[in-house]
């Protein structure tokens, strides 16, 4: 029985091994997935790209106004937000204080008139010699110019509004004590028209811009005008870092507009450059000069292009260079793509 057992076990063995050495291996396979893509022809053009940038509206003759000599404030007539006259008082300073100088530089001076008459009548008299003489002079003219200086400083002992405007800040209170030269209030010439739009741009970007460059700006409400550059800083300003350039209208008045308010405004440099127009989803890794986008050059893969970036727009990308002996660049897709991807070409 074992025997038999045995015998049917090896038979067993043997028909498997021979099904296993009949059967073919199977052939391993290697499918690669291609990716459909659409392509957007391109062409070199010459062309000034304009500067895209953004900054904040304001006044060129905004003004810090301040008390000449220190003391407690007495009275501050305006708000914020205020219409105001040139000429108008806006604030005033306790003036006991600036009074009793006043009146003290008064009595010095009638008392160095007093000593150089007595002097020159003692000189008259051959009492009294040229050197006092001289020395009374001299203390009389000093005594004069602080009695003029105790007036004039009496006269700043309230601040008028220098042109008309508004009031844009309040920087004091009643009672409250200020310093010589301690901003009171900021005042600008709003009422005049006045407006300009400062936006920050890059250094590339600045040395592009010249004075009298054509701008169009436009206001977060909606509003649009033509514009050019006025003037450009000459150096990196301390808060923010960049460099800056003043745009004026030359076209319609903007209305509604206050300090602080945002704009945008497109820069036309009057230079002329060689570039590419592409679509901003077509850029790939963009960091403001240089980034990637994906070509074609066999039709059947894709390969990475480095560009580099002239300006950015809101839904274009002016590039300087980089695709150069390309006639189209693939503008869907790319987020699948890598170096020597198989693509589809679709329409």
């Amino acid at each position: 029985m074992k025997k038999n057992i045995h015998f049917i076990l090896l038979f067993g063995i043997a028909i498997n091994l021979i099904a296993c050495k009949g059967k073919a291996p199977e052939a391993e396979t290697v499918v690669s997935d291609t990716i459909p893509v659409k392509l957007q022809p391109i062409s070199e053009e010459l062309a000034a790209a304009s500067i895209h940038a953004s900054g904040q509206f304001t006044t060129e003759d905004e003004t810090f106004l301040a008390f000449k000599t220190g003391g407690v404030v007495q009275k501050i007539f305006v708000v914020e937000g205020e219409a105001v006259r040139k000429g108008q008082v806006i604030a005033t300073l306790v003036i006991t204080e600036i009074e009793a100088m006043v009146e003290q530089a008064k009595i010095a001076l009638e008392k160095a008139e007093r000593d150089n008459k007595r002097a020159e009548n003692l000189y008259k008299d051959s009492v009294a010699t040229l050197e006092q003489v001289q020395n009374s002079r001299t203390a009389l003219s000093f005594a004069q110019e602080q009695f003029t200086a105790a007036k004039f400083n009496r006269q700043y002992a309230e601040i008028r509004a220098t042109q008309d405007g508004f009031i844009l800040r309040k920087l004091a209170n009643d009672g409250q004590i200020v310093g010589p030269g301690t901003p009171v209030v900021q005042l600008n010439g709003a009422g005049n028209g006045k407006w300009v739009l400062k936006v920050n741009v890059s250094e590339s970007d600045w040395s592009r811009i010249q004075k009298g460059c054509s701008a169009t700006i436009a206001t977060h409400a909606g509003q649009t005008s033509t514009a050019m550059v006025k003037t450009k800083s000459e150096g990196i300003d301390p808060i923010t870092g960049t460099l800056w350039v003043t745009l004026e209208t030359t076209g319609r008045p903007l209305s509604h507009l206050a300090t602080g308010l945002f704009g945008s405004a497109d820069i036309m440099p009057k230079e002329q450059t060689k570039g590419w127009k592409i679509p901003f989803d077509a850029l790939l890794e963009g960091n403001g000069n240089s980034g990637y986008v994906f070509v074609t050059p066999d039709g059947k893969s894709a390969m990475k292009a480095a560009v580099n970036i002239g300006s950015i727009q809101e839904n274009s990308v002016w590039v300087t260079s980089g695709l150069e002996g390309y006639d189209a660049i693939i503008v869907s897709g790319s987020a699948y793509l890598k170096e020597k991807t198989p693509i589809r070409i679709i329409q």
